[in-house]
């Protein structure tokens, strides 16, 4: 059973990967892929490290703090990415999501280091 800290942890971490794959797809709709290539590889990196933080956290992992750590830290960039395309509603909802992991994740890191 995972402490209510770690599911919403998980949680976040899942809607966060969620939203970085719908971003990701709809980025690679639109006409000019060009400006979008840094965030369609910070969308595919985020959604990588979130399912894996995801995974390491409901196997109750001892390394799920450290991974948690990282998932911050690319969650973060592929915010601070996504807030440049801010126009787009996909990478607006991207953004939102990952920021919201980043503190979730955050809170993980320091938790566990405690």
């Amino acid at each position: 059973m995972l402490s209510q800290q770690n599911q919403t942890c998980l949680d976040a971490c899942l809607a966060c990967a969620t939203e970085c794959d719908r971003c990701l797809d709809a980025d690679l709709s639109e006409s000019d892929l060009k400006s979008l290539v840094d965030c369609i590889r910070l969308d595919r990196d985020c959604a990588k490290i979130c399912y894996t933080a995801a995974s390491f956290i409901a196997s109750n992992s001892t390394y799920a703090a450290d991974i948690c750590k990282v998932c911050a830290q690319l969650c973060e960039a592929c915010a601070t990415e996504c807030e440049k395309h801010s126009h787009m509603e996909h990478c607006k909802k991207c953004a939102a999501a990952c920021r919201a992991c980043a503190e979730e994740c955050k809170k993980m890191a320091v938790h566990a280091h405690a």
